[in-house]
């Protein structure tokens, strides 16, 4: 007849809080204390603890480079809308007379002010150029 291995004793030192975080927690799982603590140990000494934690830091990792890409797609959207915009405001807009160029610069600092009053309510409340382009755009010929 084999007998069941028994198990072997072991005392440690715990910080205080680390005693009343264990002892709330095995009230809660209604459990020892002895339980939760050997699955801990058990937990941490297990070989594919480091698995699963290299899995976690891949997703991780995973998550952030699609945030990137997002981030680079959004910021080249923006400056490609900038430079088209740049390049056709200069091939269209022909040069003013003075007395002309005189009121256009008159009328310079409240169009501004309507601008950038426009681009912060749009910022602040939407759509972003961003939403309304599809992300597929990029394979789409010019």
């Amino acid at each position: 007849m084999v007998t069941a291995k028994k198990k072997a004793q072991l005392s440690v030192y715990l910080d205080p809080d680390v005693m009343q975080a264990l002892s709330a927690y095995a009230a809660r799982r209604e459990q020892s204390m002895s339980l939760i603590a050997e699955a801990a140990i058990a937990s941490f000494l297990s070989p594919d603890a480091d698995e699963r934690r290299e899995a976690a830091i891949a997703k991780r990792l995973d998550q952030q480079d699609r945030r990137l890409a997002r981030l680079e797609r959004d910021v080249g959207i923006g400056v490609e809308t900038l430079a088209l915009f740049i390049r056709f405001w200069l091939n269209t807009t022909p040069p003013l007379p003075e007395p002309a160029a005189k009121a256009a610069r008159a009328q310079a600092g409240a169009r501004y002010d309507n601008f950038v009053a426009t681009l912060g309510r749009r910022l602040s409340e939407g759509p972003k150029l961003r939403q309304e382009i599809p992300e597929d755009s990029e394979g789409v010929p010019p």
